[in-house]
Parts: structure tokens; sequence; C-alpha cells
């Protein structure tokens, strides 16, 4: 009986397969899921409290099965390669660099990022932004033409700094990115941001490219360069790791709009959605940018962020 079963579902399979374009697989194969095999998902089953393929033990290197534009072994659990540009990378993340952003860049990395608002404050008190379809136009400014844009272009000079090991040019970059703020509190905002993630990345996820930046540089650091850093130094490529850093960005300022206008939690997700395809493009054209084109458009929004200094009542820090 069960044999017939079997020849029953491939047979379904291999007809379904061939009106999608898909290769047929054997019925029992390893690429059902548990719930696929009739048993529910447990750790490691591919579940949604467990990934299927978990990240080894911190701190070791990305296997070498794993690793993207490695052309040298890895030195102290550090994935470099200093003749091999970025661009040259897989564009997608491996499951242990999946996991690393997704720890670097949750709400939960203690880097205080739910306190900042880059002036968004100030813009709902002044009725600038009212509503969601409100929020996703003010955040498309700010991603696309605004201080988003400048921390991806920054993000991706930095990423190439490091990998290339290139100290001096990590230096001016590390330079540029600390003084490149339009208000007091946007400089607070990335450079508070930067110093609590390079402290405890260097202590939890350790690697010598962190500790290059910090000689190179004294400080302080902007976020987008501290996390550029720590993202070539453990080989995750510049594609992923850039929209990564964006997402985060994109999200953080999305939960303040949330608190502030207020919003429900599933507008708040449909900015979300709605600004997929801008950070794709920011990503994209931040990588083709060079450094001395780098440049904002966001009046209103860097206003935004000063008048937020003197704002009689606050809940964030800019």
């Amino acid at each position: 009986m069960i044999t017939i079963m079997r020849t029953m579902n491939m047979a379904r399979e291999i007809k379904h397969s061939r009106v999608l374009g898909f290769a047929p697989r054997a019925a029992d194969s390893d690429h059902l899921s548990a719930a696929g095999r009739c048993r529910p998902e447990g750790p490691g089953e591919g579940g949604p409290s467990s990934p299927a393929s978990p990240a080894p033990p911190h701190p070791t290197p990305l296997p070498n099965g794993e690793r993207v534009n490695a052309a040298a072994p890895p030195e102290q659990g550090e994935w470099e390669n200093a003749t091999a540009s970025s661009e040259s990378a897989a564009t997608f993340a491996t499951p242990s660099a999946l996991y690393r952003l997704m720890a670097w860049l949750s709400p939960a990395y203690p880097v205080g990022a739910f306190s900042y608002s880059s002036g968004l404050e100030w813009a709902v008190e002044a009725g600038d932004v009212k509503n969601a379809d409100a929020l996703a136009a003010w955040l498309a400014v700010i991603i696309g033409e605004g201080s988003g844009f400048c921390d991806a272009v920054l993000f991706a000079h930095a990423h190439r700094a490091a990998a290339a090991r290139d100290e001096d040019a990590l230096r001016s970059i590390a330079e540029l990115g600390a003084a490149f703020a339009p208000s007091k509190e946007r400089q607070l905002e990335t450079v508070g941001q930067g110093g609590a993630f390079l402290e405890v990345t260097r202590a939890a996820w350790p690697c010598t490219a962190l500790d290059r930046l910090v000689q190179a540089w004294p400080g302080p650091y902007a976020y987008p360069v501290a996390v550029a850093t720590a993202a070539a130094g453990h080989g995750i490529a510049i594609e992923p790791a850039l929209g990564a850093y964006l997402h985060a960005v994109a999200a953080n300022l999305v939960s303040a709009g949330v608190r502030l206008i207020p919003l429900g939690q599933t507008d708040g997700q449909r900015v979300i959605a709605t600004l997929e395809p801008l950070i794709a493009a920011t990503a994209r054209r931040a990588l083709a940018t060079a450094l001395e084109d780098m440049g904002a458009a966001a009046f209103r929004a860097d206003l935004a962020s000063q008048h937020h200094e003197t704002q009689y009542t606050r809940l964030f820090r800019s």
C-alpha cells in the first residue's frame, strides 16, 4: 500500500512539475519539510522557531562551503581577501552570514536604535506625517535621497576598504562618516549606535578587521562604517550586507512612526513592504557612487532633525 501511494504521489508531482517547469523529485526526498513528511516540525527541521542550517558556534570562520569571495584561508575566525573586490562576491547571504546579519541588525542588538527617530518625532508634531502613506513618503526621501543614501555609500566604501585591508582608506572613510551629519542629534544617532555596535561586536563576534578600524581611527565611529567593517571581516558579501543594513534603518524608523503617529502594526508592515524596491534601488546606486559624489537632498528631514533639538516634549533622542 505504501509503495502504491508513493507511486501515485510521484506521478502527481511529475505532472505538476511539467506544468511549472520544475524538475521532478522523489516523493520521500529530503527537500520535503517535516510537515511534508507527515510529522511535526522540530528543531533543525526548518520550522519558524529554528533555522534548518544553524550557524556554527562563534568565534569560528564561515564554513569553507559557505565562504563568499574567499581566496585565502581564514585568519582567526575572519574572512578577508586583499586582492579580490567585493563586487565579485556572491550576491546572496549564506546561512552563517545570514545568521550574523540577523543578529547584528536585530532590534535586540544593544545599540539603542529604538531611541532614535532621525527627526521623525518633530515631523509628526508639525503635521508633516499623519498616516501610513505620509510615513512611507517621508522615509522614501530619507532612504533614497537623504541620510539613508549617504549611509549606504559610506557602508559600501568602508566594506571595500576593510576587505582590502586598506587602513588609510578605512581611516578616511571613518573620519568622513563621523563628520557627515546635518545636525548635532543626527551625529549623535550615528556615532552613538556605531560606538555601541563596535564595542559589543568586538566582544561577541571578534575579527581583526574591527581591530584594524580601532587602530586606524580613534573614533567616533559612524554606524554604517562599523557594521560594514564587521561584515567584511566576517566574509559577508557587500550586497546582502548593505541590503540588510538599509532594511534595519527603515524598520527602526517605521517602528518609531508606529509609536508616534500612532499606527497599527499591520500598517507598519505595509510601509516596510512598500519601501522594499526603493531600498534595493538605493543599495544598487550606493554601490556605484564614488565617495566624492555622496550627497543628500532631503532638506525637510534635515530641518526636522535640527528642530528636534529644541522640541519641548520628546520621546526620542533624535
